[in-house]
């Protein structure tokens, strides 16, 4: 009775121990005690983790959050000072840790792998349907979507400048100051470059990159660079004010990203896209309350309020802009524009009717997967492929330098 008596009291000690690694002490997460970690790789100076941190603290806002739920580190290197950071956040209760960028991830998977009972959910990643963990995730956006739509607000402009004798319709030129030549770099200039030439066909664009995420010498220096070859308007998939900065001095027109630059360049920003990640932060956050399951890789839509475009600058925009972004839109929502329809792009001169791209991550970046299909380029489809982009090839009209 006795050795009875003590294998009761074992298992109840046992039961007891893995009730206390929930993350919240072993209680009920509700919405009054739910923690979430938040690491990003900059600071606010960084139009890229600001994006971020302004979600946070928007759904930390909606959903009455006290300060001491809502733990944000920022400055955190892509290294083991990641998974350092996420160990300490699930040591101090959080039922949710979230990284922002791509070099989080195999940190973030270490991380889950020792806190079990934690969600970790990363942007940007491509592994989680790899490994395979019931509690880590990827997310992204079908941000290609916004940015084409940026692009129509840039071509409109071009056109404004053409018909305006200022340029000739052959040196509409747009200038693409870029982070990386990165698949996720890639897929959005080419989608801001078809929405352009959706409207304005003449134009060329230049792509330069600065091999960092944020640099504000090397942005605004790359910007200036591409300004005196004679780009006429100038974008970016990089996360300083360097280039928007450097437009507003030379007086020509500049799309941005992540953040409203019109305070920066009241004479010369048109508009941004962006993500908007607060309604992924809610989602996870409910998941955690209600003991839902968060998708393994969550792409967010206009339809999820995921993908977003910032205020037009009427002060700079073209007549009739936000009518022809509001039609251009109105056809995507409506599945009759797709962003890469193979019919409006060639490469090397030749329509794809295929392209095998390297979706599944398996780290031998061996491309497997055929992402061409219905005549177009199904980009960002995480149900069938991941949310992460792979687009990474030029098309033609698009140059490096």
């Amino acid at each position: 009775m006795k050795k009875i008596i003590a294998i009761i009291i074992a298992f109840a000690a046992i039961f007891a121990l893995a009730a206390c690694t929930t993350g919240n002490e072993g209680g009920a997460v509700t919405m009054e005690n739910v923690k979430i970690g938040v690491i990003c790789l900059h600071d606010e100076n960084s139009t890229y983790d600001a994006n971020f941190i302004n979600a946070v603290k928007a759904i930390q806002t909606k959903l009455g959050l006290k300060d001491s739920q809502v733990i944000i580190r920022t400055g955190v290197d892509e290294s083991d000072a990641c998974y350092n950071a996420a160990a300490e956040m699930a040591d101090a209760g959080c039922n949710i840790v979230f990284a922002d960028s791509f070099g989080h991830e195999d940190y973030m998977i270490q991380a889950a792998r020792e806190f079990k009972n934690v969600q970790f959910c990363h942007a940007t990643g491509t592994k989680a349907k790899v490994v395979n963990l019931d509690n880590y995730h990827n997310a992204f956006a079908s941000i290609y979507q916004g940015r084409y739509l940026a692009g129509v607000a840039a071509g409109m402009k071009l056109n404004e400048m053409i018909s305006s004798g200022k340029i000739a319709s052959s040196d509409a030129k747009i200038g693409y100051v870029g982070a990386w030549p990165y698949a996720e770099v890639k897929s959005g200039y080419t989608s801001f470059f078809l929405g352009a030439r959706s409207v304005c066909p003449s134009a060329t664009m230049v792509v330069t990159y600065t091999n960092s995420w944020f640099d504000i010498a090397k942005e605004r220096t790359a910007a200036e660079n591409l300004i005196s070859s004679g780009c006429v308007l100038i974008s970016q998939h990089a996360d300083s004010e360097g280039a928007p900065k450097a437009c507003e001095i030379a007086g020509v027109p500049n799309v941005a990203y992540n953040i409203d630059t019109t305070p920066l360049g009241p004479t010369t920003a048109l508009i941004s896209s962006k993500i908007d990640w607060e309604p992924y932060f809610e989602l996870i956050i409910k998941a955690a309350v209600d003991g839902t399951k968060i998708p393994v890789d969550f792409c967010g839509t206009f339809a999820t309020g995921s993908v977003a475009l910032t205020k037009l600058n009427t002060a700079v925009a073209a007549a009739g802009t936000q009518e022809a972004i509001d039609a251009a839109k109105a056809k995507m929502i409506a599945g009759e524009l797709n962003v890469f329809d193979t019919s409006t792009w060639t490469k090397d001169g030749q329509t794809l009717t295929e392209y095998v791209a390297d979706v599944v991550d398996n780290g031998d970046f061996v491309p497997e997967t055929n992402v061409i299909h219905d005549g177009y380029f199904d980009e960002s489809n995480a149900d069938q492929f991941r949310s992460a982009p792979y687009f990474d090839f030029l098309i033609d009209g698009i140059t490096e330098q």
